[in-house]
């Protein structure tokens, strides 16, 4: 559960709850006991509000932080695993 303070509190001690974000994910404000906006660091608010990869853009970036042959997957790992018979008979 976020950090949760009354606006007037946040208005008061502003300065330690943004060093406070930049530590945490992010902190709630309420008035009158409901929430109503959140307080969040830069870093995060980038990495919302950053542009959703399709899966190509993401398999691509996997495949240039991450070795495969250093995770030591043989090509016939997953020989196994899919069904190839062709399947049932459909009647229409």
């Amino acid at each position: 559960m976020l950090e949760q303070y009354s606006i007037a509190k946040a208005r008061d001690h502003f300065t330690s709850l943004v060093r406070s974000v930049e530590r945490e994910s992010a902190i709630e404000l309420t008035r009158r006991g409901k929430p109503v906006a959140v307080i969040l660091s830069i870093r995060e608010y980038k990495r919302l509000s950053a542009r959703q990869t399709g899966f190509w853009e993401a398999y691509s970036a996997f495949r240039e932080q991450v070795n495969l042959e250093e995770l030591g997957i043989e090509p016939d790992t997953f020989a196994d695993l899919r069904d190839r018979s062709p399947g049932r008979e459909v009647g229409w």
